[in-house]
C-alpha cells in the first residue's frame, strides 16, 4: 500500500519496515493506530507508526535506508512531510533525517513518554 515501506535482503528475507496511515491531520494521534477509517489516502501528512528491523540487522543503516525511501516516496507523492512520535533516546536519530523535536506528545501509547517529530517538506 501507500503507507507501508519493506526491506528485503537477496533472498526474499525481510530486513526491516516502516509502516503508518496518511491524513490531513497535522498531529499523529493514538486513535490512528487502532483506526483505518482515518487513514485519507490523499492526505497531506504521512505519520510513521513503526519503524522496525530484524534484530540480526540492527545498526547497520538498514532502517536508514527505509526512512530514506519513504522521505523520497512522500515528496514525490505531495506529501507536506512526515510525522512521528518516538521515545527520548531516538530524538537524536530522527533529527539526522530533518525531523523538527516539536516536544512531549499528547501520546500515551504503551504508557511511555513520546516526543512528536516533524519533517516538512
Amino acid at each position: 500500500g501507500d503507507s507501508f515501506w519493506l526491506l528485503e535482503d537477496e533472498n526474499g528475507r525481510l530486513i526491516g519496515m516502516i509502516n503508518g496511515m496518511v491524513t490531513d491531520e497535522p498531529i499523529l494521534r493514538d486513535e490512528m493506530f487502532e483506526d483505518a477509517s482515518l487513514h485519507n489516502p490523499k492526505g497531506a501528512w504521512q505519520m510513521i507508526f513503526g519503524v522496525e528491523t530484524i534484530p540480526e540487522y540492527r545498526n547497520q543503516g538498514y532502517a536508514a535506508m527505509i526512512m530514506e525511501r519513504v522521505i523520497v516516496d512522500c515528496k514525490e507523492l505531495g506529501r507536506k512531510g512526515l510525522v512521528l512520535t518516538c521515545k527520548d533516546k531516538l530524538v537524536h536519530y530522527y533529527e539526522k533525517f530533518g525531523f523538527v523535536n516539536e516536544g512531549i506528545s499528547a501520546s500515551v501509547h504503551g504508557g511511555a513518554v513520546w516526543y512528536d517529530m516533524r519533517l516538512t517538506f
